[in-house]
């Protein structure tokens, strides 16, 4: 069983995490951190760069985790990132971070929660901020 997280470095992405992290110690699954952005250079505030990436590893090791830390090489919609690659791993449920946003803000700058609930295969548990899942 693989489980996909979306993450960030921001308190929905932390949350999504530690979730993802709960959920497969639980039940033996691997994991696969997704970070997606629309820009394949580190100008995009969401791109994680390499202590970012050693510490996302760290976290997965020292919770005895085994997984890995993708960075899209490409520049498509992060839904469509995060999308993609559950299907290449075929995994059994996203964990996304999400936060309030209002409707407005969704019309305009769209909204990658909603489009992958929308349109994975699989479950998506979304998690809000300091609400990650526990034991």
């Amino acid at each position: 069983m693989t489980i996909v997280v979306g993450y960030t470095n921001s308190p929905e992405g932390h949350a999504a995490l530690d979730s993802g992290i709960t959920l497969a110690v639980k039940d033996g699954a691997d994991l696969l951190v997704v970070n997606a952005s629309r820009d394949s250079e580190r100008s995009d505030p969401r791109r994680l760069g390499e202590a970012e990436v050693a510490s996302v590893r760290t976290h997965l090791s020292e919770a005895g985790v085994t997984g890995r830390v993708l960075l899209s090489q490409n520049e498509s919609d992060p839904a469509e990132q995060i999308l993609d690659a559950a299907a290449e791993v075929g995994a059994e449920l996203i964990v996304l971070g999400t936060r309030r946003r209002t409707p407005v803000g969704k019309f305009l700058l769209g909204s990658t929660v909603q489009r992958v609930v929308l349109d994975a295969d699989c479950p998506v548990l979304c998690v809000k901020a300091g609400h990650a899942v526990t034991g």
